[in-house]
């Protein structure tokens, strides 16, 4: 006999309406999860470009700039102390707020703080300190991550998944450009209203730390997960773990809970390799774009523009394929689509500068990638099912995520030298087919019947 599970993925699910559709964008949870998606792109740019643009503007040594990329090394070693925030309860907050909830003012504080201070440093006279106020907001910024992540998977339910991700996607998106490009804008304003350029930025910095209140007003409106509820529960029943042994129970139950699943390893492959293709393909086209002719301020213009909004809109579309198909059929429109994507790069190594053909590439592979995105992570959470340490599995799963666009793409210049641009993409679109193959083999192991679909 079919399993229910089995029919969901065997036969076509009920269609949900449009109106269905769109009228979970506006469910509270939902909500709550956009607001936290502004919170945590905020702080990205502040510790990147923009903070590039000050020190470079303050006549900091270039050597000295290229060195400030280990600021961002929080991002992704941020799985070594994601078990602490499974673990860990916080004096007098988590009775207040809940453990998630919890975790997350805390870490909107220490975020404002640490970006207030940022404010005060002067990166010609004490780049050191620039370095070290610059290190506690990505660390703050990366843990704040770890708990959306949980909070978010905890949170919605099956049908509101896909929405809270796009969601999610869009909000980080135009928090990140109002810390980057809007940032440079208000330091412009300030400059031309009287301020010396030291006090512009601080002045730009102090305003994006009051920005922070958005996401402790999405804390403060947010409900704390009754999974949640139960695991904090079991940390002060009868006969407890200490903090310490939840610590380190947690990090070996994560490992433990993967590596005993059916096909493990296919699995965290799957996981690596889903957008490397993608990944691949951004590490290079800014380069190529330049290289072929175009100039900053034309690619700016094309990336910022159509760029950004078909990145919003494959995003929401991702939203509306996760929410329509099964699970495993969303992967395949995703993975399929944003390899495909990426063949308008290779013709564009043929027709040259021309910019409405860049045009139409950019925002092909921004709104497929953006698609592609919001049906991974769908999947990504549905990984993530047991409450007591939703936080370290889920920070586990983007850092295999991020090999793709860090060490597999740190080769990228090489291969394009090799290959030639027309080549380079082809083999990128090409490099998405080991992920199709073990999409295939997952499914014909029944891995998707297991976790079930992610519409109601």
């Amino acid at each position: 006999m079919t399993s229910p599970e089995a029919a969901s993925e065997a036969s076509p699910p009920a269609r949900a309406s449009w109106r269905d559709g769109l009228l979970v964008y506006l469910q509270r949870r939902v909500l709550v999860v956009l607001l936290l998606g502004f919170s945590a792109g905020l702080p990205f740019s502040l510790a990147g470009q923009t903070l590039q643009a000050w020190m470079t503007e303050s006549g900091v040594d270039i050597k000295t700039i290229g060195l400030f990329a280990f600021v961002g090394t929080p991002y992704w070693t941020k799985v070594f102390w994601s078990p602490a925030v499974d673990a860990l309860d916080i004096p007098v907050l988590s009775p207040w707020l809940g453990r998630r909830r919890a975790w997350l003012l805390l870490t909107q504080v220490l975020l404002l703080v640490s970006i207030v201070l940022l404010a005060y440093c002067d990166p010609r006279s004490s780049p050191l300190g620039v370095a070290f106020a610059a290190l506690l907001v990505t660390t703050a910024s990366a843990t704040q991550d770890i708990v959306i992540d949980a909070f978010r998977v905890e949170s919605l339910g099956e049908n509101e998944q896909a929405a809270g991700m796009a969601s999610y996607v869009a909000a980080y998106r135009i928090a990140a450009l109002v810390s980057g490009a809007g940032a440079l804008l208000l330091v412009s304003a300030f400059v031309k209203y009287g301020f010396d350029q030291q006090k512009a930025y601080s002045a730009t910095y102090i305003a994006m730390a009051v920005l922070i209140v958005v996401g402790m007003l999405a804390t403060v409106l947010g409900v704390e997960p009754e999974s949640s509820v139960l695991a904090s529960a079991e940390h002060t029943g009868p006969g407890h773990d200490k903090a310490w042994q939840r610590l380190v129970n947690v990090a070996i139950a994560s490992l433990k809970d993967f590596l005993s699943r059916d096909a493990a390893v296919a699995i965290l492959l799957f996981v690596v390799l889903f957008k490397l293709a993608d990944a691949m393909a951004v590490a290079r086209n800014t380069t190529f774009a330049l290289k072929i002719g175009f100039t900053r301020v034309e690619l700016a213009a094309i990336l910022k523009g159509v760029g950004f909004a078909a990145a919003l809109l494959g995003g929401f579309a991702g939203g509306i394929v996760a929410r329509s198909f099964p699970l495993s059929t969303s992967l395949w429109i995703g993975g399929i689509l944003q390899a495909v994507a990426i063949l308008p790069f290779s013709w564009q190594a043929i027709v040259g500068n021309n910019a409405a053909w860049l045009t139409f590439a950019i925002t092909a592979e921004q709104f497929t990638a953006g698609l592609g995105t919001v049906t991974f992570v769908a999947y990504l959470s549905a990984l993530c099912g047991n409450p007591l340490h939703t936080a370290t599995q889920y920070a586990l799963l983007t850092a295999l995520t991020a090999l793709g666009r860090t060490v597999f793409a740190a080769g990228s210049g090489y291969l394009a030298e090799a290959t030639g641009w027309f080549g380079y993409f082809l083999v990128c679109a090409a490099s998405a087919i080991p992920s199709f193959i073990l999409l295939a083999y997952l499914q014909r192991r029944g891995h998707f019947e297991t976790l079930g679909s992610l519409k109601s």
